[in-house]
């Protein structure tokens, strides 16, 4: 193939932008703080799934309260009717004595239950400032989540704008070179990143490999308008002044 030796030139300024929008991608792929993104986001799965534990926790306890708090209220139910029957007098000396007895055992299942109450209290109580202290941890987190992403936005945004100068750069850069050396810029770069290169004192500046001999006597026996590529990348060499040809 043939091409005037600008429009190989414009090949490097191609490669040049082709190497910056490679830069930007990589710059966006390693922005810092998507690592703290990524360290925030598991420390926040972390804290949702202790929540939902502490919640589900509490509300046990909270079902357990409730029941230990019904059963104090129909002992304290059966105790205010046995105490009606007895102050109405109405039956026998031996029901009044039975009566009595049962007062007395409701009373002590009564204080135990109570103090059965009063020990889910405190562990409801316990189990409340535990899901306060995540719900807190975990609101902290998401609010140093919505900071990364603030600054990711605002990151990325500026890349978004790099980008799309540089590409209409290339775009220009493009429609300025002949279709067929530009289509065989394109199939060498998609095959091997590189798809042209200037040589520089007898080195490919796409490999960094020097050029052997035989490459360098076959270049300089070829026409300037020449397409040239090197043997071991497949770049198109692109003769400057710097190729020390």
């Amino acid at each position: 193939m043939n091409a005037n030796p600008a429009d190989q030139q414009r090949l490097l300024d191609l490669h040049g932008l082709d190497v910056r929008l490679a830069q930007l991608a990589h710059k966006r792929r390693t922005l810092p703080e998507l690592a703290e993104a990524e360290k925030v986001d598991r420390r926040l799965a972390d804290l949702r799934d202790v929540l939902v534990a502490a919640e589900t926790a509490e509300g046990d306890v909270a079902r357990e309260q409730k029941k230990a708090e019904a059963d104090v209220e129909q002992v304290v139910n059966r105790a205010t009717r046995d105490r009606q029957m007895l102050e109405s007098g109405r039956g026998s000396a031996k029901d009044l004595e039975n009566i009595q007895h049962e007062l007395q055992t409701l009373a002590r299942r009564q204080s135990d239950l109570e103090d059965v109450v009063l020990e889910v209290m405190e562990r409801r109580e316990a189990a409340q400032t535990r899901v306060a202290e995540m719900t807190v941890q975990r609101d902290e987190a998401q609010a140093r989540r919505d900071e990364v992403n603030a600054v990711l936005a605002k990151s990325s945004e500026a890349i978004d704008g790099d980008v799309e100068a540089v590409t209409a750069e290339r775009e220009t850069t493009a429609g300025v070179i002949p279709e067929d050396l530009l289509a065989l810029y394109e199939r060498i770069r998609a095959d091997n990143g590189v798809g042209a290169a200037a040589i520089r004192q007898r080195r490919c500046d796409g490999c960094q490999l020097e050029l052997d001999i035989s490459e360098v006597n076959a270049i300089k026996a070829a026409a300037a308008d020449q397409v040239v590529r090197h043997d071991v990348c497949g770049s198109i060499l692109v003769r400057v002044a710097e190729s020390g040809l």
